[in-house]
C-alpha cells in the first residue's frame, strides 16, 4: 500500500520524519507531498524544501519514502499517483479537529481514506512555526529538524546571528 504524508514542511521537522517512519510501519511506500501554496510566502523555497526532505529521508535510510512537490488539490495528486491513503499527524486535540474536517472534505472529493496519527511524545512538541521562530532568532535547531535540514538552513539568509546573547 502507498500512502501520502502532506504538508507545507516549512521546514521539515523531526516530527514529520517520525510520521514518515511510522507510516512505513504499515505501508510499503510513503510519498511526502510538499505543498506549494502560492497564496503563502514561505521561509524556504519549495525546491529547497523538496531537496531537504529527500536528503532527510535518504539519510534516515527510508528506502520506501520519496518526496514530491504538490501544487493544487492533494486528492488530484493522489489520483494521479494511485494513492488511496492520506496520513496526517495531530499533536493536540485542536489539531485532530482540523485534520478530521480536512479528512471529511477529501473523502467527499475522492474515494480516499485518512489516518490521523497522534504525535510521538518525544517529538510532539515540535512545529514548523516554532522551528522558524527559533531559527529566525538565531537559536539552535539541531534537535528539532533532521541533520540535512539543519545544514541547509545554516546557509539561508535572514537568521539572527547574535545568539546566544
Amino acid at each position: 500500500m502507498k500512502a501520502v504524508l502532506a504538508g507545507s514542511f516549512d521546514p521539515f521537522t523531526l516530527g514529520h520524519l517520525d510520521l514518515a517512519i511510522r507510516t512505513l510501519g504499515f505501508c510499503d511506500q510513503v510519498v511526502v507531498a510538499c505543498a506549494v501554496n502560492t497564496s503563502k510566502s514561505g521561509l524556504i523555497d519549495p525546491d529547497l524544501r523538496q531537496s531537504m526532505i529527500s536528503q532527510s529521508l535518504h539519510e534516515a535510510g527510508l528506502t520506501g519514502a520519496s518526496c514530491a512537490l504538490v501544487d493544487g488539490l492533494l486528492v488530484d495528486f493522489c489520483r494521479r499517483e494511485s494513492i488511496n491513503l492520506i496520513v496526517r499527524g495531530a499533536r493536540f486535540a485542536s489539531d485532530f479537529e482540523q485534520e478530521w474536517a480536512m479528512a471529511a472534505i477529501n473523502a467527499t472529493l475522492a474515494p480516499i481514506e485518512t489516518v490521523i496519527l497522534p504525535a510521538s511524545a518525544t517529538v510532539g512538541f515540535i512545529s514548523s512555526t516554532m522551528v522558524r521562530s527559533v531559527w529566525l532568532a538565531g537559536g539552535p535547531i539541531d534537535g528539532l529538524v533532521p541533520p540535512a535540514v539543519a545544514r541547509a538552513m545554516a546557509n539561508l539568509p535572514g537568521k539572527d546571528t547574535t545568539w546566544p546573547r
